[in-house]
């Protein structure tokens, strides 16, 4: 299939992705602001550069390799600022452990959005929350990519991914940006998800959604970095899907009913407000068969919104059990997520872990939702796609100073058993990630970073996954906060 032909097919050609530039922003600065509100600034430079984290406790002997995030960074340009958190430029950065000491350093990813505007020294194109009066109309994706939502180690490749567009190619050592990611010359600028799956052979699973075009793009990626399949498969509508899930068998996908709605979409509205919350219907569950794309079965869960899957696994039986951060409703991403950019705490519908059982065979599929208000999951990558039993989120407790996460949970999910470690009521707790010891061993080392707001310093980490409550084994400071930020993955040295 030539370019044209697939891009005319997902929607993109021509003006499909026109916005024209019309809404409402936020002007930079502004009134007294809460001290958790730290968390949403732009960082103290452009670039950060190598500094040596102060460290509290011991490094383990056996961790050598780099923790890389990334998040929204630049919040902030000239007099104007964005309205929403999933909006600015994204930062990626790199925590290197070597010797039993951390050095740090981050960049921006200088996209062409980036890199125009800092000409500028204005946003003027559409964003995912917000749209300037004088905003640029934009004819693909890539136009507005912020490469800010995950990085990804793989196939001795740095990715910056953002959600609608390119992946970017990021120097491992030094974060320089270099060119999108084309996976072939006819998927060139085809959207290409923030949360892959890394089956345990190496190979990597992705999807895509076009928006308007009702599109969901599957990828299959050889652990090689080229590209083995990829398809457009046709869906009744374009619900926000975030994330999803792999098993041995099939690809999973949980499809809420937040949909883009033609009227809305591009008629001067951001992208996440041309959405409309249909909270009478069911959420979808979308299972597929990774052999053949063209076999797929539908399920229904009570209608409600998530962002993140934590793992999926099936048994001989055809039955599949997989856990989700549920909400009730999309009050987060449309309400509290702008609310936090203001430095106001928006009541929401908080997350809620819920472990779901699906029998292929019979059709029935239920699920449990658990108390504690929880997110970003995370399991030992060794076992992506297969049994699981301990589950890592962040969660929140009645002592939170602010609006998010304040420690870390570990989830037994065969016996429902529970350990957590509190950072206190000052401090935002972010995503950590599982580290394995070494291979062949279940043990491993669970780290992430946080915003410590009373001191208003970042920290880094460590703890003894199997030992949440004994509290960090080593722990390293920043002497000045980072903007908080969403996700990250770690890639050992050698």
């Amino acid at each position: 299939m030539q370019r044209r032909e697939f891009m005319q097919l997902l929607g993109l050609a021509g003006t499909g992705l026109l916005l024209p530039g019309v809404g409402t922003h936020a002007r930079a600065g502004g009134t007294t602001m809460p001290d958790w509100h730290v968390g949403f600034r732009n960082p103290p430079a452009r670039e950060l550069h190598t500094r040596t984290l102060r460290m509290e406790g011991r490094l383990p002997k056996d961790l050598a390799g780099t923790f890389y995030r990334n998040g929204p960074a630049r919040h902030e340009l000239g007099d104007r600022r964005y309205s929403h958190w999933f909006d600015g430029d994204g930062m990626v950065h790199a925590y290197h452990f070597h010797d039993g000491r951390i050095r740090h350093h981050a960049r921006f990813v200088k996209t062409p959005k980036y890199t125009q505007e800092t000409c500028a020294n204005a946003f003027h194109r559409p964003a995912f929350g917000t749209v300037f009066a004088d905003a640029e109309p934009v004819a693909h994706a890539d136009a507005m990519n912020a490469a800010n939502i995950n990085v990804l180690p793989f196939a001795d490749r740095l990715l910056a991914l953002w959600e609608g567009g390119s992946a970017w190619d990021l120097d491992p050592q030094t974060l320089a940006t270099g060119d999108r990611v084309a996976w072939s010359e006819e998927m060139a600028g085809a959207p290409f998800s923030a949360h892959p799956a890394v089956d345990v052979d190496g190979t990597l699973w992705n999807f895509g959604l076009v928006p308007g075009a009702g599109k969901l793009v599957l990828y299959e990626i050889a652990p090689s970095g080229k590209l083995r399949r990829a398809e457009a498969l046709d869906l009744d509508a374009s619900p926000m899907v975030h994330d999803f899930a792999i098993t041995h068998r099939h690809l999973v996908f949980l499809l809420p009913p937040f949909r883009l709605d033609p009227e809305r979409f591009g008629e001067g509205k951001s992208f996440v407000d041309s959405h409309r919350w249909y909270g009478d219907e069911p959420m979808g569950v979308l299972v597929i068969d990774k052999r053949d794309w063209s076999r797929r079965r539908w399920f229904e869960l009570p209608a409600g919104f998530h962002f993140h899957i934590g793992n999926a696994w099936e048994d001989g039986s055809g039955v599949i059990r997989f856990d989700y951060t549920r909400y009730d409703n999309a009050d987060f991403v449309t309400r509290a997520a702008r609310g936090l950019m203001r430095g106001e705490d928006v009541p929401y519908a908080g997350g809620h872990t819920a472990l779901v059982r699906l029998d292929l065979r019979s059709g029935g599929i239920d699920q449990s939702v658990l108390s504690e208000q929880t997110e970003f999951p995370r399991v030992d990558p060794r076992r992506t796609g297969m049994r699981y039993r301990h589950l890592y989120t962040t969660v929140r407790t009645d002592a939170a100073a602010h609006p998010l996460s304040n420690g870390i949970l570990r989830r037994d999910v065969e016996s429902g058993t529970t350990e957590q470690y509190d950072f206190g009521p000052g401090v935002i707790s972010e995503e950590h990630v599982f580290v394995p010891v070494t291979r062949g061993k279940d043990s491993g080392w669970l780290i992430g970073t946080a915003l410590d707001v009373e001191r208003r310093e970042s920290l880094l980490s460590v703890f003894r996954a199997d030992a949440l409550a004994d509290g960090p084994v080593a722990q390293g400071r920043l002497p000045y906060p980072v903007p908080l930020g969403f996700h990250g993955n770690w890639r050992s040295a050698g």
